[in-house]
C-alpha cells in the first residue's frame, strides 16, 4: 500500500472517527464520463477494486452511502449489488443530503467522510470530518480537501479510500490475515 505510506498525521486522526463514507457517484466511483446506448439508456462503469473496498468498509462496521446529482439506474443496481443501504440520487444540494443522513444516524459531522471529484461536491465536503478528492478533482476541490488519493475516480480510488480508513481504524491487519 504504498499510497499509504505517507499519510499525515492528522488525516489518520481524522479517518480513525469516521462511522459514514459518503462518495459521490459520476467522476468518483466511476470516471466521470456519461455513456448511452443507442435507444437512450445510460450505462456506467464501475471499478471492481472499488466495490470490494466498499464491501469491507461496511464489514469494519463503517457505514457506506452514495449521495448524488444525477438518477440513473445502474447507480440504483450497484448500490443494491454491494448492499449500500443509504443511496440518495438526484440531489442538487448534497450538503442538505448529508445533514439529513447524519441526523437519521445519529452521527456529528466529524464522523463522515465525503469523497468527491467536482463544484457540487464542496458544500457536502465543507460539512464533512474528513473530506477527501479524488486524483483527477477539479483543482477548486482538491484544494478544498482534507486528503487526495493517488488514483482517478473510476480506477480504484474509492478503494484507496476505504483502505485509509480501514489502516486509520485498526482493521487493515485483520483483513490482510482473512485474505493470505
Amino acid at each position: 500500500m504504498s499510497y499509504l505510506a505517507n499519510v499525515p498525521a492528522d488525516i489518520l486522526e481524522r479517518a480513525a472517527k469516521i462511522r459514514l463514507a459518503v462518495f459521490d457517484v459520476d467522476g468518483t466511483l466511476t470516471d466521470g464520463r456519461l455513456w448511452y446506448a443507442e435507444d437512450g439508456h445510460e450505462t456506467k462503469v464501475f471499478h471492481v477494486h472499488d466495490g470490494l473496498g466498499l464491501k469491507l468498509l461496511q464489514s469494519a462496521g463503517i457505514q457506506v452511502a452514495i449521495i448524488t446529482a444525477r438518477i440513473s439506474h445502474p447507480v440504483a443496481l450497484r448500490a443494491e449489488e454491494l448492499d449500500i443501504a443509504h443511496v440518495y440520487q438526484g440531489q442538487s444540494d448534497k450538503r442538505a443530503s448529508l445533514q439529513q443522513l447524519l441526523d437519521a444516524l445519529n452521527l456529528a459531522p466529524e464522523q463522515a467522510a465525503f469523497i468527491g471529484d467536482d463544484l457540487p461536491d464542496l458544500p457536502a465536503m465543507g460539512l464533512s470530518g474528513l473530506a477527501i478528492a479524488v486524483a483527477n478533482a477539479h483543482p477548486w476541490v482538491a484544494e478544498r480537501a482534507h486528503w487526495q488519493t493517488q488514483r482517478s475516480g473510476g480506477q480504484g480510488a474509492a478503494r484507496e479510500v476505504s483502505d485509509l480508513l480501514l489502516l486509520a481504524q485498526g482493521h487493515w491487519d485483520a483483513e490482510k490475515e482473512r485474505w493470505t
